[in-house]
Formats: structure tokens, C-alpha cells, sequence
């Protein structure tokens, strides 16, 4: 009888087994083949479940067991029904809400009032369609409405949607929420019993400079009864009176006219969806000339070397014919260098047939006479595709969410089209398929310039904002760069960068630096919260003391720089360069449950800085300050006070001997109602003095100069305060308290890898950030900033290199091009190339 395991084997199979358990050699010459010994063998052997033994040729292989799991993607800004959206202090929003949506309002930095107002579809407002009672009169909508920076706050919108409604305001009732000792974090909760349109506001008045009782978000949640986290989004309200509405359909193109000087709103409106924009000079296709906006013309008169995300600021058609400007995005990641997808693009992945863009756009022209094409140039709006380090072309999912647009103007007549992109093979669609609306509005309206800015993943797009100054700066330059939210000048006309420079170094002048973020930090607990989360010793500050620190993480990486005021024993305030510094001092304070209120105050405090030699000549006779308070003139390096211009009746300001330049100098602070005055009060005492106004170009070139550091040049959360220049900032041997990072810091200070240090360049070849520092082939260090020094008469640059190259003196080499082919001779130097022992701040 055969063992288990030999039933139904023939005799041949038999033999081989036997065989192969004697340890001999199979014969299968009879198959053609030659003799194949045991050792050549390749046996398969598995662990059978249960037998604790391997068994030889197992035909079940080793599987992973149970179903399949999905992918898990944390994608920001999208959840199931949820929709979330935020109302900046001072500010209101009006959203349409169902019944049985669940609305919850969110005080996220404490001590902010808020107000409610519901309104059915007739404009009749009653608290009950949100099932509570009123208890307020809406008197902070009404005054914020009614005072002088209405503008200011962004409320212009809002009125015009409550009067499109026909919401009156005279007999308004309200539901009055929070006070100035809520919580952060704390919520309230209300379920809508009917269709109506929400008002949340968030009611302030002027912050002075010398008080802390800044206006602060509220964030507004939604949780849909009937979830559209996909479909069926509200459009956002028009920026002003449509001309017109035209719906782009899912997988569609349509084309349309508009006049010169008229604007063009393209709108994802359900998010994740991406469109191609094209435009014709309609003049010129009147005449059969057909040229259509050129993305090649248009990067190379925009100055962009290489092709890259974003948008340009103009578009222009082969002959150089500015069609379109771009006025506002709020997104900021585009394609706008690639081809709308094509007929090919599907027939070569296996989808003949498959509906595209390129032929949609055909459809859509064939009535202005436009010729087919095989494949359209388009400016890709919303499309997530961009080159690798490769040089490949890469692609995923959009950044843009429900409502996201971009704004263009007309420079000519035009006829225009938009896709809604069928491409659902890969994610540049988010994997679904949505719609696209275009919205055109009358060249008599205006509408600012700004780009999106979002200080973290969920926040709500934030437009770029002009500062309280930018009436005065604006009349001097037209060239302005973005930064943090706002527009500052780069350079300014009459004068030139370098002018700007000597000014600086010289006499005196004077810069709008409102976009420093500030952070006020009050309570019982501030002070140990501060001692905690900065690397400096707080509690060796008095009050009227600015101390300089960085903010680190756990690992030691930096999250920014800044000064600490300390304007009483339980108060301070945070000034530096990133939003994500109040939320993460919020962050630690709510972990350690310590009794603090971490609030912003950025859009309540503007700022102008006024340095150089003559800065305390200048301002001697326009700062005021209260007998028990230090006069200008005796104003200490890094101490501040408040003060009032020219006389105790003046406007409130705060002055600190602080700077940015190397020089004397000196940074004035007011709410932005002030800022003209301010202004104006300083220009005109300067004048005798030589005061000239000054760009970033400028300020860039003394800050490298004196060896200050630029947050994303000099320092990021890979870098430590040392590897930055700033070990003077870590007191590791002296300060009594623990701090976030400290254990690591001791640790990289103990084993540095990098040091920052200066360069001196033997050559007038421009250095530009991210250039390779080499000795010999190897790269040893990395350009971060770098200027031709005017006061120096050489090119200088700061660098970070590796310690074993980092000594005073070491010869180097910058790497131009591939790092390779190109050299530029260099010596090693200490940071602060100008004035290194600070004598001129202090002086």
C-alpha cells in the first residue's frame, strides 16, 4: 500500500522520488534533457501552518492573508460633510446652511467674542432657525460696518451679499458667544432647523499698541446633514456683480467673450478639478489671425528660465501681445508650461477614444472659426504637475478646494475657453470628475492683487493684504514683492537699491515691516510657558527688555527667530517671522495645561522700521514718551517703550531699539488706523536729514553684510540655532530651566557637523543661494545668502560648511553650474562681514 503522500504518482514519479530521497541522480535523458544531479536542484520548501515542518514542493504559496486594505491619505482641507472655514478677528462670513447642519463655532486662541446671525430666505433674521434665542443686538457687526476701516477688514463683501439678500440690519438681533476670559479651543454648538443664511462675526475694536486685547480667528465647522464632500458645493459669493455665469460641465469645454479690461474668474467649485485656459486677441481672429496665448513666449518675457509651477503675472500670443494679466489665485500651484491633454496622450496609455481637453477646446472654437489642433497650449489651472530633480515630469492630485479661483483682467478684446479636464486615469483630478464655473465682472470694478497664503494645511486661504503704509509706499514704487501675506516694496523708483543702501548706512531710512508677526502672551503662567518654549532665559528679562531667541523643535530644528518684549510681569509679546510660532506656543501651553492666552495681534500691530546713524536725530522730537518712561535718547539697545507721537495727545505707538540693518536704529509699532500718521509725522522730520525710504533689495544687502540670518536661507527645522550662527542664543550652560529641544541641542552642539560662516569671493561673478561650496571635488557646504557689498567693495556671502572646513581663512571654492565646470575662488571668514562686534547698534 502506498505512504500517504505517494497515491496516484505514476511509477516514473515513484522512482524519482525514491531517487532524490537516496540522494542520487535523475536520468531524463528519455525528455531530451541531459543528467540533472540532486545538488543542481532547486527544491521549493514552505512552513506549513500547523505541522512546525517545511514540506518540499508545496503548491500553496505563502499568501498575505484577509481582503485587501485601502491606502490610507491624509489629504488636508477634506473630510466627509465637513467643511470648515475661518473668520479672521475683525472680520465676518456669510454661508448658506441647511436644515439639520450641524454648526459648531471654535474660539481657537481665547478671549474672542463672537456674534451670530441667522436669516431665512426673505432676509428676516431670527435666532430660532438655529434653535436657541437671541441675546444680543449684533452691535459689533453693526459697528464694524459703520467705522472708518470697514475697508480695512475685508467687509465689503459681506455687506454687499446681506444687501443681495435683503438683510436688514436696523431691527438685527443676535446670539452673543464667548467672552475675554474664554478659553482656547472652547466650542459652541448649534443645529440649524431650516434652510438660512449664517452671518458669523468676530467683533473687535482698535488694539493699542501699549494693550494686549487683540481680535483673534474664530473657526466656523459645518457637518452636513446631507454630506457633499465631493459634489454639489455652494459657489463662493461673486467678487462683485457678474457680467457672466457660464457653468464648464464635468468632462467639457466651453468658450466665451469678453471686453477689454473686463475681469475673468475661473472657479473649482467642488475642488480637486483642473481646467485649461486659453485666449484669443478677438481683433486678430476677426482678421484670421489666429494666435492664441504662448507659453513659451510668455515665460521667456516673464523672465522665467525653466518651466515650473505657478503662474506668471502676464500671458501674452507669439507676436508679444499681452492678452491677460493674473489679478488674483488662490491657490498657487499650477501647471501653466504643459499641453492640455490630447487625443495621443490616451491612445498612448491604452484609452483610445477617451474624451480630452485638446479636442473639447476644438468643439468649443469651431464657432469662432479657430482651427483644430491635435494639441493646445494652455495655461493649466489648478493642474499639480511639475519636473523633478530628474527632469521627469511628475503629476498628483490638486492643491485647490471647493471654491478656489483664479482672477485674470482682459488687456484686449478676447475670445476665451475653459475645460473641465476628463482625465480620470491618474490623480490630476483627484480621481473625480467635477465642474469648472467662469464668472466675468465689468472693468469698472477693482479688485486688489493678491496670491493665497496658508499659514498651516487647514487653514483657509489668507489673500495677500496691503499694509496700513501702502498708501504712502505705493505712491513712491510700483515695485512691490509678496511676503507673508503682504505686499512691500522691493525697490523703490526715485531712488534705486543702492541709494536706498548708502541712505541706510549713512543718514538714515525708513521701511514697512508690518508683516513680523506678532504673538501676545498673557496670563499667570506666560512667562514659565515662554521659559519653556524659547531658547533664551525669559526670567532674566525685566519689564521694557527685548530679547533676541529661537523657537525650536524637539529634535533642535528651528521654527523661527525672533525678540521677546516683556511689557509686564505676566506679559509679553512674541515678534518673528512665521504664523506657525503662536500656534505652536499655543500647542505647548494647552499640553502642559499652564494658564496662558496665546493670541495674534499681526493685523493689530504695523510697523515701520527707521535705522542708520541718524535714526535718534531724526525721531528725538516726533517720540513722546510719559515721564516714567525712558525718553528716545535714552533708550537702551534692545529696550523698548511706549510712547505717543509728538505730544501726550498724540497717536499711541511702541518704540524699541531693535533692528534688522546693523545700524542704529530703531522699529515704531501702531494698530493701522495710526499708520499714515506715523508715517507722515517721520517722513516729514527726516527730510532735512537725508530719510529715504527703503525696499527689500536693500535691506537684503545689510543683513547679509552684518551676518543676520533669513528663515528658508539661513536656518529651517533641519537646522539647528548653531549650524545657523545663533549658538549666542542658546544659553545650554547657564539658563536653570529645561526648554523644548534642549536635550538635543547639547548633543549637537557637542557633535556639530555644519558651521555657519561668512565667505569672501574673489571674483564679481554673482553667488547665489544654494550655490555648492567645494574643496577640491568635494562639496563640503552650501551658499545661503549672499550680495556684492558696496561698503566693502567685494562679493561676500554666508554660508553653512562642513567643521572640518569652517576655520577663519580656509581656502574654497564656489561651485557655478554643475558645481564642476565652474569656480569661483573663496576664503572663509566670519559671518558679520561689516561692523562685526555690533559697535554701530549699540552706539
Amino acid at each position: 500500500m502506498d505512504p500517504p503522500g505517494e497515491r496516484g504518482k505514476g511509477p516514473h514519479e515513484k522512482r524519482q522520488d525514491d531517487l532524490l530521497r537516496r540522494g542520487g541522480h535523475l536520468n531524463v535523458a528519455a525528455q531530451g534533457k541531459a543528467d540533472i544531479h540532486l545538488d543542481q536542484i532547486s527544491l521549493r520548501t514552505s512552513k506549513m501552518p500547523g505541522n512546525g515542518g517545511l514540506m518540499l514542493d508545496n503548491p500553496y504559496p505563502h499568501i498575505v492573508p484577509g481582503p485587501p486594505r485601502p491606502s490610507r491619505i491624509l489629504t488636508a482641507g477634506l473630510a466627509s460633510g465637513r467643511e470648515r472655514h475661518e473668520v479672521p478677528g475683525g472680520g465676518a462670513l456669510l454661508v448658506r446652511i441647511g436644515a439639520g447642519d450641524r454648526v459648531t463655532i471654535a474660539n481657537v486662541e481665547g478671549g474672542q467674542p463672537c456674534e451670530l446671525l441667522a436669516a431665512d430666505a426673505r432676509g428676516r433674521l431670527d435666532a430660532g432657525l438655529l434653535g436657541t434665542r437671541a441675546s444680543g443686538d449684533a452691535g459689533g457687526l453693526r459697528a464694524m460696518l459703520a467705522g472708518a476701516d470697514a475697508a480695512w477688514n475685508g467687509l465689503g463683501r459681506l455687506r454687499a451679499g446681506l444687501l443681495r439678500r435683503g438683510i436688514d440690519l436696523g431691527p438685527a438681533t443676535s446670539v452673543n458667544l464667548f467672552g475675554p476670559d474664554t478659553r482656547a479651543g472652547e466650542q459652541a454648538g448649534f443645529t440649524a432647523v431650516a434652510d438660512c443664511d449664517l452671518v458669523v462675526v468676530a467683533p473687535a475694536v482698535s488694539m493699542s499698541p501699549h494693550d494686549q486685547d487683540t481680535a483673534t480667528p474664530l473657526i466656523l465647522t459645518i457637518d452636513r446633514a446631507r454630506p457633499r464632500d465631493l459634489l454639489g458645493h455652494d459657489l463662493p459669493e461673486p467678487l462683485a456683480d457678474p457680467v457672466l455665469d457660464l457653468r464648464v460641465r464635468s468632462a467639457t469645454a466651453e468658450s466665451f467673450l469678453v471686453k477689454a479690461g473686463d475681469y475673468i474668474q475661473v472657479i473649482d467649485v467642488d475642488g480637486r478639478q483642473c481646467t485649461d485656459f486659453q485666449a484669443f486677441d478677438a481683433r486678430k481672429l476677426d482678421r484670421g489671425i489666429q494666435h492664441p496665448i504662448d507659453v513659451t513666449t510668455s515665460r521667456t518675457l516673464m523672465g522665467h528660465d525653466f518651466s515650473r509651477p505657478g503662474l506668471h503675472s502676464k500671458y501674452y500670443d507669439q507676436e508679444m501681445v499681452p492678452l491677460v494679466e493674473v489679478v488674483q489665485d488662490t491657490v498657487g500651484r499650477h501647471d501653466a508650461f504643459a499641453l492640455a491633454c490630447s487625443a495621443k496622450y490616451y491612445d498612448d496609455i491604452g484609452y483610445p477614444g477617451h474624451p480630452n481637453c485638446s479636442e473639447n477646446f476644438n468643439r468649443a472654437l469651431a464657432p469662432h472659426g479657430v482651427t483644430a489642433r491635435p494639441g493646445w497650449m494652455a495655461v493649466n489651472l489648478f493642474f499639480n504637475t511639475s519636473i523633478d530633480a530628474h527632469g521627469v515630469l511628475v503629476s498628483d492630485e490638486p492643491w485647490s478646494r471647493p471654491g478656489d479661483y483664479v482672477l485674470f483682467r482682459a488687456l484686449t478684446d478676447l475670445v476665451c475657453v475653459n475645460s473641465a479636464c476628463p482625465d480620470d486615469t491618474s490623480p490630476s483630478n483627484g480621481w473625480n470628475l467635477t465642474d469648472i464655473h467662469v464668472r466675468t465682472y465689468s472693468g469698472k470694478e477693482s479688485f486688489s492683487r493678491a496670491v493665497a497664503y496658508r499659514p498651516t494645511s487647514q487653514s483657509e486661504p489668507r489673500m495677500t493684504k496691503e499694509t496700513a503704509f501702502h498708501p504712502r509706499t505705493s505712491a513712491l514704487t510700483r515695485h512691490v514683492a509678496e511676503y507673508r501675506g503682504y505686499w512691500l516694496p522691493q525697490v523703490y523708483s526715485a531712488n534705486g537699491t543702492l541709494e536706498e543702501y548708502w541712505a541706510c548706512r549713512e543718514r538714515a531710512a525708513v521701511m514697512d515691516l508690518s508683516p513680523l508677526r506678532k504673538v501676545e502672551v498673557t496670563g499667570p503662567d506666560a512667562e514659565a510657558l515662554m521659559q519653556w518654549v524659547l531658547t533664551r532665559d525669559v526670567k532674566k528679562l525685566s519689564v521694557g527688555q527685548v530679547v533676541y531667541s529661537a523657537m525650536c523643535y524637539e529634535h533642535g530644528g528651528m521654527i523661527d527667530d525672533g525678540t521677546l518684549f516683556r511689557l509686564g510681569r505676566d506679559n509679553f509679546r512674541w515678534i518673528g517671522g512665521d504664523d506657525y510660532g503662536a500656534t505652536w506656543i499655543r500647542e505647548q501651553a494647552e499640553k502642559l495645561g499652564l494658564q496662558a492666552m496665546v493670541r495674534t495681534s499681526t493685523d493689530q500691530l504695523h510697523n515701520i522700521a527707521v535705522q542708520g546713524p541718524l535714526s535718534r536725530t531724526i525721531l528725538k522730537d516726533v517720540i513722546w514718551t510719559a515721564p516714567h518712561q525712558p525718553a528716545l535718547e535714552e533708550l537702551g539697545w534692545f529696550r523698548f517703550a511706549p510712547a505717543r507721537l509728538r505730544g501726550p495727545a498724540g497717536a499711541p505707538v511702541v518704540v524699541s531699539r531693535t533692528g534688522y540693518t546693523g545700524e542704529l536704529g530703531y522699529e515704531i509699532f501702531c494698530h493701522p488706523k495710526d499708520a499714515l500718521e506715523l508715517w507722515d509725522t517721520v517722513w516729514e522730520a527726516g527730510q532735512p536729514h537725508g530719510l529715504r525710504p527703503m525696499g527689500l533689495n536693500a535691506l537684503d544687502m545689510v543683513r547679509i553684510e552684518s551676518g543676520l540670518i533669513f528663515a528658508g536661507y539661513e536656518f529651517s527645522d533641519e537646522t539647528d540655532p548653531f549650524e545657523a550662527g545663533i549658538g549666542f542664543a542658546v544659553p545650554l550652560k547657564s539658563k536653570p530651566d529645561d526648554f523644548v529641544g534642549r536635550e538635543a541641542l547639547v548633543r549637537r552642539k557637542e557633535h556639530p557637523i555644519h558651521k555657519f560662516v561668512g565667505l569672501e569671493i574673489a571674483s564679481n561673478v554673482d553667488v547665489g543661494h544654494g550655490d555648492s561650496v567645494h574643496v577640491g571635488r568635494a562639496k563640503v557646504g552650501v551658499v545661503t545668502s549672499s550680495t556684492r557689498s558696496p561698503i566693502l567693495g567685494k562679493n561676500i556671502a554666508l554660508a553653512r560648511v562642513d567643521v572640518a572646513h569652517a576655520e577663519v581663512g580656509t581656502e574654497v571654492e564656489v561651485g557655478k553650474l554643475d558645481g564642476q565646470q565652474k569656480r569661483l575662488p573663496a576664503r572663509v571668514t566670519p559671518p558679520s562681514a561689516y561692523d562685526p562686534k555690533k559697535t554701530r547698534p549699540q552706539s
